[in-house]
């Protein structure tokens, strides 16, 4: 029982205000028993008092004043005691929520403050999860909801959890409008642009991270945002457009940033022009690269590589069929710095998907490079194919009704 871990002392005043009948009176002693515990940091006194407000004994009218109070004079307390009276406060109230839903909401926004700055991201995003958002008991903005999605979305962001923390952006992007504040427009998508680059969509989170990078003071009605804000946009628009897979979309976003006057005052501006213009990376210019990578772009794929390697790979398979017209899968395998097999994989995967044109001589072990005038050849070559066999069936069609003749000449004529 709850009066057994408190002093005697303490068990002996609660009982004594509850026998006071005058409810405004008994509101002030609660309230100022309440005070004197705050001010001599006694946590068990504080958890009694919960105990005592939260029973089914203890009249809501009463208890919600007080609590309210209390959670006005937790931040009295030093961090550790805010941190247990907090975790034990909304414990108890919790099969009460509905009637302290109010208080309990201030009480976890607390606690995820603390958890925050402890870089405890999964338990900060835990505790604000908790709060109901629709529980309808209370009018919240929507302003006010979405600060909260994006705000868990941001912490889970900080734990790697990209599956959680999309689940909150999208419920975040249920209630976007143009009404939401600007500002929260803006951190819904820079936390759906990081979601993106989590989640390995590079070319994705390269245009919405390169979007992020022009916005203007229009688009947050007269906010200004920092000069060194919108360079680290580009830089994560460069990076995740160096890093997505090799292909023509990505040519014509890479040719977009090359463009951009900016991006030449980027320390990964070498290796974008290399990108931008198919030139074979060497190893030292990857390394450099790689060392300002975060984490999760340089996770392991199912084949062992990381996904920077994958990227340079491919990529290098596009700047060979700029040098070569064919090449041995031995030779390929050389150049990219991986065995023949998986360059044949790869390669095979990269004509499939579209994103290479070539095709391969498995008897010879080659990979023949398809030049821009040869698929145009090919191309004139087939259109060539379809008069021909057009041609011929109308002359088949002629001769079997040879009035159609009559009607064709009248038209052509």
């Amino acid at each position: 029982r709850p009066s057994e871990r408190l002093p005697a002392r303490s068990v002996v005043m609660f009982e004594t205000i509850t026998s006071i009948s005058d409810q405004k009176t008994r509101i002030d002693k609660y309230k100022e028993l309440q005070a004197s515990f705050f001010s001599n940091g006694q946590v068990a006194e504080l958890n009694g008092l919960i105990d005592h407000m939260a029973s089914e004994d203890t009249s809501v009218i009463i208890s919600r004043q007080v609590i309210t109070e209390f959670v006005g004079l937790l931040p009295s307390l030093d961090t550790a005691r805010i941190k247990e009276v907090a975790i034990y406060a909304l414990d108890k109230l919790q099969p009460r929520i509905v009637s302290f839903e109010e208080q309990v909401t201030v009480i976890r926004e607390r606690l995820a403050g603390i958890y925050e700055a402890e870089e405890d991201w999964a338990m900060a995003a835990k505790t604000l999860a908790a709060i109901p958002l629709d529980s309808g008991n209370r009018v919240l903005t929507d302003d006010y909801k979405v600060e909260k999605y994006v705000h868990i979305a941001q912490l889970y962001l900080e734990d790697d959890e990209s599956v959680q923390a999309e689940a909150y952006i999208n419920r975040a992007s249920l209630l976007m409008s143009s009404d939401i504040d600007a500002s929260l427009r803006l951190r819904h998508k820079v936390c759906y642009a990081r979601i993106l680059d989590s989640k390995r969509k590079f070319l994705e989170a390269a245009l919405r991270f390169y979007q992020l990078s022009q916005v203007d003071e229009g688009e947050l009605a007269g906010h200004r945002v920092d000069d060194a804000e919108l360079m680290q946009a580009l830089t994560c628009a460069v990076t995740c457009a160096i890093l997505a897979p090799a292909g023509p979309q990505r040519s014509r976003f890479l040719a977009t940033l090359y463009k951009d006057e900016r991006c030449a005052r980027l320390p990964s501006f070498s290796v974008l022009e290399k990108t931008f213009m198919e030139r074979v990376l060497d190893k030292e210019e990857v390394s450099t690269f790689a060392a300002t990578l975060m984490p999760h772009q340089m996770a392991k794929l199912e084949d062992g590589s990381t996904v920077l390697d994958r990227a340079v790979i491919e990529h290098n398979m596009l700047g060979a069929s700029r040098i070569y017209t064919n090449i041995s899968f031995d030779q390929l395998g050389a150049l990219v710095g991986i065995p023949p097999a998986q360059a044949e994989q790869i390669a095979s995967k990269m004509i499939a998907d579209g994103r290479m044109t070539a095709t391969i001589d498995q008897v010879d072990g080659v990979l023949d490079f398809q030049t821009e005038s040869e698929s145009m050849t090919n191309w004139d070559n087939a259109i060539a194919r379809v008069c021909h066999k057009t041609e011929k069936i109308v002359l088949r069609a002629v001769e079997r009704h040879p009035h159609l003749g009559a009607t064709l000449g009248a038209a052509s004529g």
